[in-house]
């Protein structure tokens, strides 16, 4: 009856439940205050969450710097975590946050440089790419934490369905429902962005 029950269980089912009672016991044992085993769980996982902060920040000093900041947060962190995600897309979550949080204190910064007075009239141009990866990020910025990831890991990571959902527990049914409704939340956001820059383009033509 046993061999007759097991021979119903996903092959894919196995490796997934090991993985996560490998995390979970790994994750006990940072908690616990184990130095070791929170430089194994660094040596895991810092590939992975600095070609993530790359693919947002496309500068490898950037990625240094904010791929040391997320493992702070682990460390402080993980005493919240609770094993209903896997541990790889919590801290990659952090990444993503940390990323958008660096993206966000740059452009306050510039903003107050351009608005000072020994810059005015005297703007370089702008570089095109630096202004559409700019406004990818504000879009990004606009839709939930869960559906930001997703789309990273998709379109910046370049993982596939499958791959996705090995990360997350899900099916792939699932995370294609996701991906799309992802998608049309960032079109939707993209629609509310361009609406207040249509509106002031429209007024400085009247005005």
């Amino acid at each position: 009856m046993g061999a007759l029950a097991a021979s119903f269980i996903p092959r894919e089912q196995a490796p997934q439940d090991a993985r996560r009672l490998a995390e979970m016991a790994l994750v006990r044992r940072v908690k616990s205050g184990d130095q070791a085993a929170f430089r194994d769980l660094m040596e895991r996982y810092q590939a992975k969450v600095h070609s993530i902060v790359y693919g947002i920040m496309h500068n490898r000093e950037d990625a240094e710097d904010i791929a040391q900041q997320v493992f702070t947060k682990v460390y402080f962190a993980i005493k919240d975590f609770d094993g209903r995600c896997l541990l790889l897309t919590w801290i990659c979550r952090i990444a993503i946050n940390e990323c958008y949080s660096s993206l966000r204190k740059r452009r306050v910064k510039l903003v107050q440089e351009i608005d000072g007075p020994e810059h005015a009239g005297n703007q370089p141009p702008v570089d095109r790419r630096l202004a559409d990866r700019d406004y990818l990020n504000k879009l990004l910025a606009r839709i939930p934490a869960d559906d930001r990831a997703l789309l990273i890991f998709k379109e910046v990571e370049g993982h596939s369905i499958g791959e996705l959902a090995q990360m997350t527990g899900m099916t792939d049914s699932a995370i294609k429902i996701k991906l799309f409704r992802a998608r049309h939340k960032l079109v939707e956001a993209a629609s509310r962005l361009s609406r207040p820059m249509a509106s002031a383009a429209t007024c400085g033509s009247t005005c």
